[in-house]
């Protein structure tokens, strides 16, 4: 033991037993310990004598505790501080993840998505650091630790106090800051170091996450220290072309010269990393080691003025001045919210956006484009379905089982109908004062009109042939002449705009294969396909018809099931979340525990309804449209095998595998019910009928010993979802097993058979719930707290994964005997990106539950990440279209 580990042992006795030596940087020594009196492992980190002689022990323990009260969930927390014969110290938890250096240095580059989530993370804590005036001073990779996937900022103590010893720091031969990560403003010695230097730092962290190495290296500091202040970066899609350019332009924003050109915040460049279309300055950036000259520093400029020039003409239009020609379309950002949630809703006069954040108790905001970030808007927590009223003056929404409006300015909400099914999604608002939705009866075949000042509601829809499709999208037709409403069955995967006449109460369908349905101004019906591709179509308003060609209007518009993410309004303004359309262009995605996410096989994408991986775990089976022959059953050998065709019914749907690998169910559509077949995987018989109820089924699963299906229902009399249980041989007659006035979902059985895990929105919110099976009336546990959905095993039983009201995947751990009880609940990893379906399992666990299968949009060759786009005057790029 050396002398030094001699004395802090002894000094240390009474509170913590040093065990052994974890490493040593350039300003501290840090040694693993045990926390005698919390029973703890714990870091303790020792200064070097010389910096603490620098420092003195005043200094360096009033300067800590600045830095002990900065809270945040990606700052390492300070639990102690002091000296010790002679030594100053202070102590953080023991984390037994690795460093941001200890990844590169393993795996050299990271996915373009965990460096972006990292930096991200890491911008959030410096954010909240800078904020109590707090600079950091020293961000690098060393400094970024890695817990469960997630970044933690450590040091914040020592560069503080280093910071405050002046120039005697430089007497001892120490330097505060690394020169790879040193601003210039830093490595010149300035006395003022601003938030900015730390966005600079964080820049060339991610700069190194994303190409492998900083972005200024030499064989010696002084040689870094001079390429930083006379050089600009190496582009980063030069050296690695799938870097999308929205990255690209933050980065090399945070990197600039001058600390007035980077983001003034740290926050402000965590926006720009995540939405193409956030603001930032615009620039050009030279050639790999080009000289910065006075002369190309004042050319720098330029840019500036262009920028100028634009947001001059944005002005001018928000002032009601027409620009001289046609639509304007640009990138616009939606500020600090996480996700949206369809549908969207635009002001009649198009300058205010109403959406949901999925990730706020789906709490609804206001973003109105001449104000920089949204605001939210108190008592809509839990809401879905916002319409504005014709002139703009309140907002329709639908929350808890009610339909309530509430003035677009804010304010209270008032209550025009309660009694609705929870799982209600839509309203039309019409030119008349009265308002269409959906929810009556908790039934999805009927709707029903209400006066917007409240009253008595009259049906005007009640169609049997409808029943068991979902009416959704609704939206209405000029002078109340009637409603177009969309009817689809299995979560949206077979669809249909329908037309509902308001003189007669008949129905009719226009157009299938569609996912969203407009009239507009010009009397053309705008129509959104499956695709993401939109087109227009005349409508005759009389006879209530389609009477021409449609024309493509619009594409790459972000779709889900029964939505596309686009609002219009009679002024000429459209604004769509521009992506890759829906999964018809996804991959399939290995992501483990800590969010780590590699393609399974890069030449596989398409079009995925749904997936289910076999027992064994080298199979998949798959929910797909690609076949001419409608939706059928596929199934992939993992990682790079054959893709092949197993079903050819044409509605084929929700594959689940037999416990024993050999047969895949799946649902077929039935004019008389719900139906659940089963054929061998390897092709040998024919399709076998399982089950028939008299019911839509909307998803199955089996019973671990292949005893029991359990198929999740579709609009019931009791609730929109209903689970039943269907043994599979004897007697084969429904059980119902979770049938409530509630609407429950996405069953899952234990893999021993003992417990039914589920969705229910019994509590206003979608909630985990886990039931003994198949006896389901002997108790009830909530797992998840605070939202969650889709929950599914693990092999060994232990434990239970949901995503979580944030879209977080999270592990439950189970405790199953000798009673049921949630022993932990653990965040794993953002799944907000990936394909999400909200009414049925959107994931697989791979056996030994460290890792999952999960889809995502697959970005094409210079294809740039989903981004809001918003276009002023777009009826006259329509008017030019449908020209041609």
């Amino acid at each position: 033991m050396t002398d030094v580990l001699t004395r802090l042992t002894a000094a240390l006795a009474d509170r913590y037993r040093l065990e052994r030596e974890l490493g040593e940087g350039g300003m501290a020594t840090v040694y693993l310990a045990q926390d005698l009196r919390h029973d703890r492992r714990v870091a303790v980190k020792v200064l070097r004598p010389e910096l603490a002689a620098v420092i003195g022990a005043e200094r360096f323990l009033s300067e800590i505790k600045t830095t002990a009260n900065l809270q945040h969930p990606h700052i390492l927390p300070l639990f102690d501080s002091g000296e010790a014969d002679g030594f100053l110290f202070y102590v953080m938890p023991f984390i037994a993840g690795e460093t941001v250096r200890d990844r590169l240095t393993r795996e050299k580059q990271l996915s373009i998505a965990d460096a972006v989530r990292i930096a991200t993370e890491v911008a959030s804590a410096l954010d909240s650091a800078h904020r109590h005036n707090v600079i950091h001073r020293d961000i690098k990779p060393e400094n970024i630790l890695l817990h469960d996937g997630s970044a933690l900022v450590a040091d914040f103590g020592i560069a503080l106090a280093a910071s405050k010893a002046g120039t005697r720091m430089t007497d001892t031969g120490l330097s505060l800051g690394t020169p790879h990560y040193m601003s210039p403003e830093q490595a010149m010695g300035e006395r003022d170091i601003t938030a900015r230097s730390d966005v600079y730092a964080l820049g060339c962290v991610l700069y190194e996450m994303l190409c492998g190495e900083p972005p200024f290296t030499g064989p010696n500091a002084q040689a870094i220290i001079a390429r930083v202040m006379t050089e600009e970066p190496r582009s980063l899609t030069l050296q690695r072309k799938t870097i999308p350019p929205h990255v690209e332009a933050a980065v090399h924003t945070a990197l600039q010269k001058l600390p007035a050109d980077r983001f003034p915040t740290a926050a402000q460049f965590a926006e720009a990393l995540s939405r193409p279309g956030a603001s930032m300055p615009s620039r050009t950036y030279p050639m790999a080691g080009a000289v910065t000259s006075p002369r190309h520093r004042w050319l720098g400029l330029v840019p500036w003025g262009v920028a100028i020039a634009a947001g001059a003409v944005a002005a001018w239009a928000w002032l009601g001045r027409k620009p001289a020609e046609g639509a304007n379309w640009q990138y616009v950002t939606l500020g600090g919210t996480s996700t949206l949630f369809p549908p969207l809703a635009l002001s009649p006069d198009g300058r205010t956006l109403a959406f949901r954040d999925n990730r706020q108790n789906g709490l609804m905001w206001i973003k109105r484009w001449d104000q920089l970030d949204p605001v939210p808007m108190p008592g809509t927590e839990r809401s879905t379905a916002p319409v504005f009223s014709p002139d703009g003056e309140w907002l329709a929404f639908l929350a808890d089982g009610r339909l309530k409006k509430m003035r677009s300015g804010g304010g209270t909400a008032v209550t025009l109908v309660d009694s609705l099914a929870l799982g209600s999604y839509n309203i039309a608002w019409l030119d008349d004062g009265t308002l269409v939705y959906t929810g009556v009866e908790g039934r999805n075949d009927r709707l029903s009109r209400v006066s917007a000042n409240g009253g008595v509601s009259a049906m005007v829809l009640a169609d049997s042939s409808l029943r068991g499709y979902g009416l959704q999208g609704l939206a209405p037709l000029p002078d109340a002449r009637g409603v177009l409403f969309l009817a689809c069955t299995s979560g949206c995967v077979t669809t249909a705009i329908h037309v509902l006449d308001l003189r007669t109460g008949t129905q009719k369908p226009l157009v299938e294969n569609v996912v969203a349905a407009w009239y507009l101004p010009t009397g053309h019906i705008l129509y959104v396909r499956r695709d993401g591709a939109a087109l227009a179509a005349p409508f005759d308003l009389d006879r209530l018809e389609i009477t021409g060609a449609a024309i493509p209007v619009l594409d790459r518009i972000m779709v889900s099931p029964g939505y596309a993410l686009l609002a219009w309004s009679p002024a000429g303004t459209l604004v769509y979340l521009r992506g890759t359309g829906t999964s018809s262009d996804a991959e399939l995605m290995r992501v483990a525990r800590n969010g780590r996410a590699v393609p399974v096989d890069t030449g596989w994408f398409g079009g995925f309804n749904s997936i289910a991986l076999s027992p064994d775990g080298r199979r998949l089976a798959v929910g797909s449209g690609l076949s001419s022959g409608g939706l059928s059953i596929w199934v992939k050998q993992l990682d790079r095998g054959p893709f092949t065709r197993l079903t050819f019914g044409g509605q084929d749907r929700r594959p689940a595998w037999s416990p024993d690998g050999k047969r895949v169910a799946f649902v077929r559509d039935s004019g008389n019910g719900g139906n659940v077949y089963a054929r061998p995987v390897d092709g040998s018989g024919a399709d076998r009928l399982l089950a028939r109820i008299d019911r839509p089924i909307q998803e199955v699963t089996w019973s671990g010993d292949g005893a029991w299906l359990v198929v999740r229902t579709d609009n019931g009399t009791a609730g929109l979802g209903d689970l039943v249980g269907i043994r599979t041989s004897g007697d084969t007659t429904p059980v119902p097993l979770v049938a409530t006035e509630f609407t429950e979902l996405h069953p899952a059985v234990s893999p021993d058979g003992r417990w039914l895990a589920y969705t229910s929105n019994e509590s206003g919110a979608n909630e985990i719930y886990v039931r003994p099976f198949p006896g389901t009336s002997a108790g009830r546990w909530q797992v998840s707290n605070g939202g969650g959905t889709q929950p599914q095993w693990s092999a060994d039983g232990r434990e239970l994964f949901f995503l979580d009201g944030n879209l977080r995947l999270t592990a439950a751990q189970i405790q199953a005997a000798p009673a049921f009880v949630v022993l932990r609940l653990q965040q794993l990893f953002d799944a907000s990106g990936y394909n999400i379906d909200p009414f049925h399992q959107s994931y697989a666990v791979i056996a030994d539950g460290q890792s999952f299968l999960l889809t995502r949009p697959r970005l094409g060759a210079g294809q740039a990440a989903p981004g809001v786009v918003l276009v002023e005057h777009w009826f006259d790029d329509l008017r030019a279209r449908l020209k041609q």
